[in-house]
C-alpha cells in the first residue's frame, strides 16, 4: 500500500463514482465540477497496486489554513485501519504544519477526527457558512 497525491484516470473515476453516487454529502456532483475541484486541492490517496483504497484532500494556502473534505474509505477496506492511515498521512503532511486553523466537517467520523486533536469549534458565534444543502441535486 503507498500513498499517492496525483490520481490515474481509473483512480479518479473510482473517486467521481464513489462522491457523486454513495457519498451523503456531494451526491450527484458533476465530474467536471470534481475534476476543477480536486485540481485546486491537495489530494491523498491510499492505493495498492494502483487499486483506490481511500481518498480525502485537503483546501488550504499552505501556510495558515485548511479544509479537509471528501474523505472515505470504499467500502470494502473498512475496518482495516486505512482512515487512520489517511488522516495521519493528511495531518503530517509537510504543508501543513504551520496551520493555524485546520476545519472539517463530518455527521459520523468524529471519534476518528477526535484522535487526530480535532475538537467542536470553540466559539461557535465566529463561525459562519453559506450552505447550499442540494446544489449537486438531480
Amino acid at each position: 500500500m503507498q500513498l499517492i497525491h496525483t490520481l490515474s484516470a481509473t483512480q479518479f473515476d473510482e473517486v467521481y463514482r464513489y462522491l457523486a453516487q454513495r457519498s451523503y454529502w456531494s451526491k450527484g456532483i458533476d465530474k467536471s465540477l470534481l475534476k476543477r475541484a480536486l485540481q485546486h486541492s491537495l489530494c491523498f490517496a491510499l492505493v495498492d497496486d494502483k487499486q483506490l483504497l481511500a481518498f480525502g484532500r485537503v483546501v488550504t494556502d499552505h501556510a495558515t489554513f485548511a479544509n479537509l473534505l471528501d474523505v472515505f474509505v470504499l467500502e470494502q477496506y473498512r475496518g482495516q485501519g486505512l482512515g487512520k492511515k489517511l488522516i495521519d498521512a493528511v495531518m503530517t503532511h509537510p504543508d501543513l504544519q504551520t496551520l493555524r486553523r485546520f476545519t472539517l466537517a463530518t455527521k459520523d467520523a468524529h471519534g476518528l477526527y477526535q484522535q487526530f486533536g480535532f475538537t467542536p469549534i470553540a466559539d461557535p458565534n465566529i463561525a459562519m457558512e453559506k450552505y447550499v444543502a442540494s446544489i449537486y441535486a438531480v
